[in-house]
């Protein structure tokens, strides 16, 4: 039944790539992953594999793949992702000897992969459990792990018609978990091959944010210089009607806006929601900057290190499908605002918890935190403070990870 399945997904990307450039992106590179491995795979080294889904999976593997760079330089590592929004990005990452599409799922294609590439170890991140690739390894005696996986009660291998795929669980070597509740619901199974390391995604922020400090910013700079700043991270125009409300009312801040879509008709949308003046990242000098009030970042690459100007952010995506990355900002010991869709997301929750982070479901929640932000110091120090305690406090699963493995 899961190979039907897959077919016939097959068959509807094929379809569907016709008409959408991401997915044809998806169909073409797969289609050359074959190609990229002949090429590149070295048969006389050995090599860690790690699959990651897409960019924020990625990063979640990343500090275990330069620690193991660094500590082992004996392997090579292969670098695989499923989708569009992953590759694209990271394609050229200098952390890997080989990145490509994984192939899909079929029996073909991974007997196949594995004829050209013979991996000592898989990494596979958080939610990523591909029935035929994995059911090969553990046929095969090559180790499997499971990285930064979190289970819910939702999930298939939970329900009662997930008898059958759960057993693709019992071909892991070793999950990582995040949290307690994700080894109570393995243990159901009677999964006892599990470690609680937490998220590798806070030591990545960390990484990231030691690697920032140095960067030159000098159009943020002028343009934060001897100003109070608000930088709304992964907008969307759901997040911009509420924040671009405020703002165009209160003079004394400055804001940044990092929008998730850079597109031409978003930033036209974005612009006509303000009445302040407002300059464009690429279309800008650090001296037109400085007598800005607003300023939009049309680019990608630079959010991550902008927060660190922040009095307070804001981070998107709330009042859609789910938020954004929140590590990003609270790392830089800056309270962080969401939108209500954020249940799902266990570090959000937890902000949540030590009033690092505010959540808000209206235009008058934004008020209220803003205003008691703007009026009340000591209010905002110790938001501040806690959003970065936080973080500072749950690194270290990418050490207990490669230790967990023996390297």
């Amino acid at each position: 039944m899961y190979n039907i399945i897959i077919y016939i997904y097959l068959l509807g990307v094929a379809i569907a790539s016709r008409w959408n450039s991401k997915i044809r992106k998806m169909w073409r590179g797969e289609r050359e992953t074959f190609d990229i491995l002949r090429q590149k795979t070295d048969p006389n080294a050995k090599y860690l594999w790690f699959h990651a889904a897409s960019l924020g999976e990625f990063e979640q593997g990343r500090p275990i793949m330069e620690r193991l760079r660094k500590s082992h330089p004996e392997y090579k590592i292969l670098l695989t992702f499923f989708s569009p929004s992953g590759y694209e990005v990271r394609k050229n990452y200098e952390g890997a000897d080989i990145a490509c599409y994984l192939p899909l799922d079929t029996p073909l294609n991974v007997r196949r992969f594995f004829k050209i590439i013979h991996p000592e170890m898989a990494f596979f991140i958080k939610y990523e459990f591909w029935w035929n690739y994995m059911t090969y390894m553990k046929k095969h005696d090559i180790p499997v792990y499971s990285v930064s996986s979190i289970f819910r009660p939702q999930q298939v291998f939970f329900r009662w018609y997930g008898n059958s795929y759960r057993r693709v669980l019992n071909c892991i070597t070793r999950f990582f978990v995040q949290n307690e509740k994700s080894r109570e619901l393995l243990a159901t199974l009677g999964i006892t091959n599990v470690e609680i390391t937490g998220d590798t995604r806070f030591d990545r922020v960390l990484e990231i944010k030691q690697s920032a400090s140095q960067k030159q910013m000098p159009i943020v700079d002028a343009f934060a210089k001897g100003y109070k700043v608000f930088v709304a991270g992964s907008s969307w125009p759901p997040d911009e009607d509420i924040f671009i409300r405020y703002f165009n009312d209160h003079k004394d801040w400055r804001i940044v806006i990092a929008p998730h879509v850079i597109g031409e008709d978003h930033l036209q949308q974005i612009l006509s929601k303000l009445n302040r003046t407002a300059v464009r990242y690429t279309k800008t000098t650090p001296e037109e900057a400085a007598k800005a009030d607003c300023l939009i970042i049309d680019c990608f690459g630079l959010l991550s290190s902008i927060y660190s100007c922040a009095k307070v952010t804001y981070v998107g995506g709330g009042f859609g499908v789910g938020i954004h990355n929140v590590l990003e900002a609270a790392v830089w010991n800056v309270p962080v605002i969401f939108g209500p869709n954020n249940k799902r997301f266990q570090e959000a929750q937890e902000l949540l918890a030590t009033q690092g982070g505010m959540e808000i479901n209206s235009y008058e929640d934004f008020e209220r935190i803003m205003d008691r932000f703007d009026s009340d110091a000591e209010y905002l120090s110790i938001s501040s403070d806690l959003a970065g305690a936080y973080v500072k406090t749950k690194a270290g699963a990418a050490d207990k990870v490669i230790k967990g493995v023996g390297l």
